[in-house]
């Protein structure tokens, strides 16, 4: 059976016994921040095993792509090397949701396995959970296993409930027991059965693991029976295809040949078995469903990974001698292999080939001096006996070559080295804090605080009272502050917001009984502990006082509207260029907002305007908005957008603004309408493959747009035309000017050539060369060079030195035929004549030039680079 007819026949079986066929999710897990990437079937359906979420179906069949290349479910270093890990694989799976239980399961998986894909049944073992007796007797009872193949595993790592037949999806929460099916190959493959001291060798192959969800353990680590016991099962698409097949190598099966295939034509390699064959089928796989899912490469999170899987690809294929990018070409060898299953990669081809483009592009210009670098190294540690790189050039070569420590330690580990990892990790520290002390902070101090944390009220209201908890002058604790001086105050309650999220602190004043504090800025001095910036305006400012804060309203509100409109914003981004679009950072304040997201290209014109009226759509539509505090796990399950990578607490915000829902701690305006108008107001690229929108609202909208429309309108008066014409009148003055431009350049070449003529005569003999030194007339460098020129094709190895003033400042050039510039430079020789008027120059060998000296002194500089010249000349 071909693997795609595999992964139909599962589905279809299971759709016959009343499951219901959930496609893929996608690989970047939906409202979880906590996994890096979709690694199981059954993440898709996490909440629903936890009780958070209802389907419309008890039963669910999927085959569900995973990729497993980063954090703790990590197998990129194994890829290429053994016979069945990959960075990306299709896992099939049957699920109940307290509908069947283990008997029903055991009884699918075997009918399956034996009567629709004909598996020997003698070639089929099992594993139960040592204290499973029920499992245990289904097999043997119920399916007739013979006892000698149904192998008990108990506790084997080291803890209660710690084995490799108990599943636990963490600490605490749902787990139970399950049962594995093996697959065995024939006593001519080494390896022992499933329990046995020799379990690791290939004769016996774990095809399909059900996982029997029974309990939910509490933080004590007791066992409480579920009230609607569950199925998850998983079996490796791969893995099945390679039994079906008769193969005992997943990169043997029909999916991997034509792919393999197809790198030994883009590389030339033509030994089929070379493992960076397999490591291209594999990454080409993983790489481009990554970027169809929306993960762009970069130095963080998902991105870096993919960073790390196309770099890794790039390098197997430098091994096979390309040198030039190759590997998005493998891209139309994926889509026709499995694009009909899965049809975001026929949608999403272009978009792959140019971002892969793009990366190859950018790491073939750093890979060969990387490379060389490390060549010399490895000579080195085997001249000297050493067996393990220096942790430092390792760093080296991440830092300046962009070789991630895996790839490095690939390439060592094929030459049998190893890689000093601690020493990496402490040159990565070391640049890390020296990149912290050389940052620029609004504190200029850390501030030490003991005492109450911030009550935060400016969600209900801008002014409220409190009391001085501490007060800081010059990062020092004092007492008080007086008239004119600046420092930081603390109070135990306050509506002013710290900066946090990307929005700016806000401003406003604090009035004592004796004083009154203008804050300027709100930032947190710790977690819960706001600091308010400023200065003391009148009085002073003394420990225990009540004061009354007063938060600018005007400038909050701004800033609100920028806030709110950024929500707005992400959303539609990711409607407009896809769900690739991810936050990588922002700031809002009462001025204008800024956001910066993954995306591989410019947005166009179009793109943007379809932007704009989405985000202005969400405006009009003036609905409410609505902030709620939850569980983390609630928020999780109501589709709330969550950054990966950020720590939340067990509690969050979520804040529904329109159709955006995002996890957020920012003020916020009442309703959408609120927001006023929102333009877009540049965009732009600020590191690979990350894009920043700037954009404002509200009354800065409105201000912006009348500055424009000034503009506009005094262009439409100056050029004396209506304001819808100023375009086509600024187009033609500008092509009226470059004609001009284009026929001054004529008039100037003609120029030179007639000038050229009557100087040529005057040339003088020097050795072998016509040398020329001459103060001309010449109203730009443009055409002294044109001049300079005419002369060198007029004069046979010609050596010219030509002087001029233009706008008061005195210009040198220097011009050589080729045949001549060994022995004199015409860098050399502009230097040497530009000394005598205090000026500096350089260039080329063929054409220099020299210019901002004394003006009064063009004359002795020409003579003394004559004499310069003649010098060499005759020599």
């Amino acid at each position: 059976m071909k693997t795609s007819d595999i992964r139909k026949a599962f589905l279809d079986f299971f759709a016959s016994k009343g499951h219901t066929i959930v496609p893929s999710s996608s690989l970047v897990p939906q409202g979880d921040p906590t996994l890096l990437f979709t690694n199981a079937g059954m993440n898709q359906f996490k909440n629903v095993f936890l009780g958070l979420e209802e389907r419309s179906y008890k039963r669910a069949t999927t085959a569900q792509k995973c990729v497993r290349a980063g954090g703790k479910h990590n197998d990129l270093e194994n890829v290429g090397y053994t016979a069945r890990h990959h960075t990306f694989f299709e896992m099939l799976g049957n699920f109940s949701f307290g509908d069947y239980f283990k008997r029903e399961a055991i009884a699918y998986a075997w009918e399956l396995l034996t009567e629709v894909f004909k598996l020997p049944p003698e070639r089929l073992w099992v594993t139960v959970y040592a204290e499973d007796d029920e499992a245990y007797r289904i097999w043997a009872e119920g399916i007739g296993v013979p006892r000698e193949r149904i192998v008990r595993i108990g506790d084997n790592k080291g803890a209660r409930y710690a084995s490799d037949n108990f599943w636990m999806m963490g600490d605490t929460g749902p787990c139970g027991p399950c049962t594995e099916i093996f697959y065995d190959h024939g006593p001519e493959v080494p390896g022992g059965p499933p329990g046995s001291p020799d379990e690791d060798g290939d004769r016996y192959i774990e095809i399909w693991n059900l996982v029997f969800m029974q309990y939910n353990r509490d933080d004590k680590g007791e066992m409480h029976p579920l009230p609607k016991p569950s199925v998850d099962t998983g079996m490796g698409l791969e893995r099945i295809a390679a039994v079906l097949q008769g193969v005992h190598s997943n990169y043997e099966i029909d999916l991997f040949q034509r792919l393999i295939a197809a790198a030994m034509e883009l590389t030339g390699c033509t030994d089929r078995d070379q493992p960076s064959l397999k490591v291209l089928a594999d990454h080409i796989r993983a790489a481009s469903f990554l970027i169809a899912d929306g993960v762009i490469p970069g130095n963080e999170g998902r991105g870096y990974v993919l960073r790390r899987i196309i770099r890794r690809a790039i390098r197997h294929g430098w091994k096979l001698g390309v040198r030039a990018p190759f590997f998005h070409r493998l891209v139309p060898a994926l889509v026709a292999e499995m694009g009909e299953a899965y049809p975001e990669l026929v949608a999403r081809q272009s978009v792959i080939e140019a971002t892969l483009r793009q990366e190859e592009e950018r790491f073939f210009g750093t890979i060969e001096h990387g490379m060389s670098l490390l060549e010399t190294v490895i000579a080195q540690m085997q001249a000297n006996g050493q067996g393990e790189l220096d942790g430092e050039i390792a760093f080296k070569l991440h830092d300046t070559y962009g070789f991630p420590l895996d790839l490095t330690a690939d390439v060592l580990r094929e030459r049998g080295f190893t890689v000093d990892v601690a020493g990496f990790d402490a040159a990565m520290a070391r640049q890390k804090a020296m990149a912290r002390a050389a940052g620029k902070f609004k504190m200029q101090a850390v501030l030490e605080y003991e005492g109450p944390t911030t009550r935060f009220e400016g969600y209900e209201t801008l002014e409220d009272e409190g009391e001085i908890v501490a007060l800081y002058r010059d990062g020092a604790p004092v007492e008080e502050l007086a008239e004119g001086e600046e420092g930081v105050v603390v109070l135990d309650r306050t509506p002013f917001y710290a900066e946090s999220g990307g929005q700016a602190g806000d401003r406003g004043e604090l009035r004592a009984p004796e004083g009154i504090f203008s804050v300027e800025d709100t930032q947190k001095i710790q977690a819960e502990v706001f600091g308010h910036y400023g200065v003391v305006r009148t009085g002073r400012l003394a420990l225990g006082q009540r004061v009354r804060a007063r938060v600018d309203a005007e400038a909050r509100a701004a800033t609100a509207r920028h806030h709110s409109a950024t929500h707005l914003l992400h959303k539609a981004l990711r409607e407009v260029l896809g769900s690739h679009v991810e936050q990588k950072g922002s700031l809002v304040d009462a001025d204008r907002l800024r956001f910066d997201f993954a995306h591989h290209q410019p947005l166009t014109q179009e793109e943007i305007e379809r932007i704009e009226w989405l985000v202005n759509r969400e405006v009009l539509a003036n609905v409410p908005t609505r902030a709620e505090v939850m569980p983390l796990e609630a928020a999780k399950a109501s589709g709330a957008v969550m950054l990966f990578g950020e720590k939340y607490g067990e509690t969050v915000r979520v804040l529904t603004i329109g159709s955006s829902k995002e996890l957020c701690g920012g003020t916020h305006v009442a309703r959408t309408g609120d927001i006023g108008l929102v333009k877009i107001v540049a965009e732009s690229a600020i590191a690979a493959g990350v894009r920043r929108i700037e954009a404002v609202a509200g009354e800065v909208a409105l201000r912006w747009v009348q500055g424009v429309d000034r503009t506009l309108e005094r262009l439409a008066q100056t050029l004396k035309v209506a304001r819808e014409e100023v375009p086509a009148r600024v187009e033609a003055l500008l092509e009226q000017t470059r004609e001009a431009a284009r026929e001054r350049a004529r008039l100037v070449q003609r120029l030179a050539q007639a000038e050229a003529a009557a100087l040529a005569a005057a040339a003088e003999t020097a050795g072998e060369a016509k040398l020329l030194v001459r103060r001309v007339e010449a109203d730009s460098p443009e055409a002294l060079r044109e001049l300079a020129d005419a002369l060198r094709s007029r004069l046979p190895k010609a050596a010219v030195l030509l002087g001029t003033v233009i706008e008061g400042k005195a210009v040198v050039l220097a011009a050589v035929s080729k045949e001549l510039s060994a022995r004199l430079k015409a860098g050399d020789w502009v230097k040497a004549a530009a000394e005598a008027m205090g000026a500096r120059g350089g260039g080329r060998p063929e054409l220099a030039q020299a210019g901002g000296g004394d003006p009064a002194k063009l004359d002795e500089a020409l003579g003394q680079g004559k004499a310069w010249a003649q010098e060499r000349l005759q020599g």
